[in-house]
């Protein structure tokens, strides 16, 4: 059985370790070893909605209780954690990002790769069922060879200024996705990036030297190009498209609204507002994103979204910030 320890019971931890008690109550092929987080409260609150035990940091990393660990906590303990819990053997699911730094994300792979063990990021957006299908159908020649992929990533809302003051900024904290997405699409590796940002939004953003407004063209040796743009406020809810142009047609995934249900009068259609946010629209990709890790921390499938994933996409998100600040392209 897969023993899986939880570090982190904010937001993202509590949404993996639910999925993980589920998985449990229906399978009984996987256990909740245990909850750990820095706020006692927030994890022994955790611990008691599940059912599972609060343990130490120090038995989530390196405890017999559990072979595999699941990292959920704050960005910058991602890579001191991974590397722990390598060299006690465990298999790892992190959270993207795995560092702020490309050159640290570098030496955690050294560690990992020395250790055999399997690490898993968090990129949960290949995983839902409307983009997976896509990227089948790229696979099978459903459009010939992709030319031009556009992606559209844009929040409710946006954050506190105190988070973006820690977040790393838009490119590695939120874009990141769509970087990890746009690999994932062209089946190239970008070599130039182009980027730009303003803070539209919220002029508080713009003084915490962030932007909540972005575009960014991402060209492949082959010539392929891929466009993001990013908002941190989009009023009629989560915005999450996809557009994939190729030599023989094109592919598209849409935004999932509250329900499918529409009304027609004179006045024309209307329908129900996109669904609200991340936990919602990404719930089933959050599962079938735990079932991923499950089989490659049992040796059964290799890691797919990597630690070479989230290196790649944090080079892309570091040569994006620099061309939004210097106004010029960025080679890679």
């Amino acid at each position: 059985m897969l023993s899986v320890a939880v570090i982190g019971a904010g937001r993202i931890g509590q949404i993996h370790a639910a999925n993980l008690a589920a998985r449990a109550a229906e399978t009984n092929d996987v256990k909740l070893a245990g909850i750990c987080d820095a706020m006692e409260v927030a994890a022994a609150t955790l611990a008691t909605r599940l059912g599972a035990p609060v343990i130490s940091l120090d038995e989530a990393l390196e405890g017999k209780g559990s072979n595999a660990v699941l990292i959920a906590s704050p960005t910058d303990t991602h890579a001191d954690f991974i590397e722990r819990a390598a060299r006690a053997g465990k298999a790892i699911f992190c959270e993207k990002p795995v560092d702020m730094s490309a050159q640290r994300i570098e030496g955690v792979l050294e560690v990992v790769k020395a250790a055999g063990v399997p690490l898993f990021i968090g990129f949960n957006r290949r995983f839902d069922p409307n983009f997976a299908s896509l990227r089948a159908r790229i696979a099978e020649g459903r459009i010939g060879e992709v030319e031009l992929v556009t992606i559209l990533s844009r929040d409710p809302s946006p954050p506190p200024v105190s988070y973006i003051e820690r977040s790393g900024g838009l490119f590695r904290d939120m874009m990141i996705h769509d970087f990890d997405m746009a690999r994932f699409l062209l089946g190239d590796e970008p070599v130039e990036v182009h980027a730009v940002g303003s803070a539209l939004v919220d002029p508080e953003i713009g003084k915490a030297g962030d932007v909540d407004t972005a575009a960014v063209l991402l060209k492949t040796a082959r010539g392929k190009i891929c466009q993001i743009s990013n908002s941190r406020r989009a009023t009629y809810g989560y915005d999450q498209r996809v557009e994939v142009h190729g030599s023989l047609g094109l592919l598209r995934a849409g935004n999932q609204h509250e329900t499918t249900v529409e009304l027609a009068t004179a006045s024309g259609f209307t329908a129900d507002p996109v669904q609200h946010f991340f936990l919602e629209r990404y719930a089933q990709a959050y599962r079938l994103q735990l079932s991923a890790f499950i089989d490659c921390a049992r040796g059964t499938t290799a890691p797919s979204p990597s630690g070479h994933d989230g290196l790649m996409a944090q080079r892309l998100a570091d040569a994006a910030t620099l061309s939004a600040q210097s106004g010029q392209p960025v080679r890679l």
